[in-house]
Parts: C-alpha cells; structure tokens; sequence
C-alpha cells in the first residue's frame, strides 16, 4: 500500500450542486462529497504527515482543484470558485468564478472525471498526484443533487530500485 496507507476500504459518494450562489439554474457547476441529507461522502485512511488529501473536477481534459483537506467531515482549504454564500462543512466546489485557463464557468459537470487524489503537503503542481484512490465518471443526463458513487481508482504505481 501506499505511504504504508491502505485504500483498500476507501469509498466515496458526491452530489452535483451550487449551494454557494443561490441560483439553481446551474445546479451542475458544483460537486460536494457529501451523502445525502447531510453526511460526510468520503471514508477515506488517515493519511501519514506530509501528506493529503485534494479533489478535483477534469473538465474537458482541464483538472480543476476543489480543494485540499486531511478531515472528509470538514470542509476543505478552497473556495476560490464558489459564490459568496458559504457551502457545507465538507469538501467540495461550485465552479461559478474565476475560472482557470481552458474552463469556462458555470459549467456543467456532467461527463466530467471527479477524483479524490493523495497529495504532497507542499506541491504547486496545478495536476493531481499520481495516486487516485477514488474515481468517477459523472454519468450524462444525471441530475443535480443526486448520490453518484466514486469507484476504486487506478493502481498506484510502483517500482523497485537496484543499488549498484
């Protein structure tokens, strides 16, 4: 396993939503991992120090943070996107603002990738780490607000090195 972390048991639920704009014409421009009516949507490993957990949208091959965080019954470091109505006290985005170069916002989510990397505490890299213990296709035609589940990411990688 992983930084001696096992994935094994990891397991995820989310919601397409804007709860931080108060407009509900573009419901699915935000995902929150949540359970519904309100419970954390993430059973996630303590991760060791120096390391943690961030989420993302790929949207249209452009990977969008929405956020870092170590606590998945807490809300993350990130609300750069959001609108200024505040969001639940877990991770997630609305992708209503500021949007990076290559994405428009609001956006619609639906055939975006969500993932839920590991991460390097301190990393400036705008991509996701190469370990993804949760992944998922948002279905097309879903509807906002409805529980979708995250799948078992792609292996991590591995290797062994020869000292000579």
């Amino acid at each position: 396993a992983a930084l001696g972390t096992d994935f094994t048991g990891a397991s995820g639920r989310y919601i397409l939503g804007t709860p931080t704009d108060g407009d509900g014409n573009n419901e699915l421009s935000g995902v929150w991992f949540i359970d519904l009516p309100l419970a954390p949507g993430l059973d996630l490993p303590q991760l060791p120090a120096g390391w943690v957990y961030e989420g993302w949208a790929v949207i249209d091959g452009v990977p969008v943070t929405t956020g870092r965080f170590t606590d998945a019954a807490a809300a993350d470091d990130f609300d750069g996107f959001s609108g200024d109505q505040g969001g639940p006290a877990f991770p997630g985005e609305d992708f209503i603002h500021n949007a990076p170069d290559g994405v428009d916002f609001p956006t619609d989510l639906t055939n975006a990738t969500i993932v839920i990397s590991v991460e390097p505490e301190v990393d400036d890299s705008p991509a996701p780490f190469a370990l993804k213990p949760l992944v998922s296709e948002v279905a097309d035609g879903i509807g906002d607000h409805q529980v979708q589940t995250l799948g078992t990411g792609p292996a991590a990688p591995t290797g062994t090195a020869t000292l000579g």
